[in-house]
């Protein structure tokens, strides 16, 4: 079995994680009652067994914005203890007046190696994270990417395809900085003028050679493990991008919500063989190790 790196995962304590306490909030993936609760590595590596994962990524997930480092320290504490993750990537506020204060304070967990913030934003509310679609190119926010390149950090690109004009406005002009983005540009539909829509977006952020993408959490939309759409969306990825720009993630534990990790990697593994060897290399390993680093 190839092996592989998992470049999008998650774990949590539920009494960090606001959005699971108290009333549900709607989010994208849909009804969430299995996982509010916690998500230990213990029961991530239980999960991931027989996936031929052998190292992982932990991407951050919504802790209250003043635990910016709690989360961070947490994730180093477990990857000490455990021998999982084997990478970071924290959270920091983009929208301040100057960012380096929080970055300063992150930096001294050796398994950081880059940071997300949620830009995406969606004509349908209940997609919506961002303030606003062009809070992408807001000044502050790109003053703070900015200072990325000064600590050698990676920052997880969260849009839907309307806002990727934009993103490449963000992109562009940061070349010493590797951008990611999240969930492969977030397909919501197979209609017609939805995946255009989204292959144009792809082709608009391809220009910029220091963007990647994650072939994570693709069943976000359809709440289910859909083979076809998954090959659909790895066919097109490498396409317009090349293997060598994408990577796999599992988004673990909010796919586990339908399907499990095992299935799921198979079905990513059956999309991206018919396209060889290197690109089999690549998705699974090269991209994220490349990229993310991780030990």
């Amino acid at each position: 079995m190839q092996k592989a790196i998992d470049a999008h995962f998650h774990i949590w304590r539920q009494k960090d994680q606001p959005w699971l306490v108290g009333p549900m909030v709607p989010r994208i993936f849909g009804p969430y009652e299995p996982i509010r609760r916690d998500y230990p590595i213990t029961e991530f590596l239980e999960d991931q067994k027989g996936s031929g994962v052998e190292k992982a990524v932990y991407v951050q997930t919504n802790w209250a914005k003043e635990d910016f480092e709690k989360e961070v320290a947490f994730l180093q504490k477990i990857a000490e203890e455990a021998g999982w993750p084997h990478a970071i990537v924290g959270y920091a506020d983009m929208t301040v007046d100057d960012v380096r204060p929080q970055i300063d304070r992150l930096m001294k967990y050796p398994l950081l190696r880059g940071v997300r913030m949620q830009l995406h934003w969606h004509e349908t509310p209940a997609f919506r994270f961002a303030a606003s679609a062009d809070q992408v190119i807001d000044p502050k926010v790109r003053a703070n990417v900015a200072r990325l390149k000064d600590y050698g950090l990676s920052f997880d690109l969260q849009l839907f395809p309307a806002q990727m004009k934009d993103g490449l406005t963000l992109v562009g002009e940061n070349p010493e900085t590797n951008f990611i983005l999240t969930h492969a540009g977030m397909l919501t539909g197979m209609e017609p003028e939805t995946t255009e829509a989204w292959k144009a977006g792809l082709r608009t952020l391809s220009a910029a050679p220091n963007f990647y993408a994650k072939l994570s959490g693709l069943g976000t939309f359809v709440h289910r493990n859909d083979p076809e759409l998954i090959a659909y969306i790895v066919d097109n990825a490498i396409e317009i991008l090349g293997s060598d720009r994408l990577m796999f993630g599992s988004n673990f534990p909010i796919e586990k919500l339908w399907t499990s990790h095992v299935e799921l990697i198979n079905a990513h593994r059956a999309a991206v063989a018919k396209h060889g060897a290197k690109a089999e290399g690549d998705i699974f390993w090269n991209t994220a190790e490349k990229v993310y680093r991780p030990v």
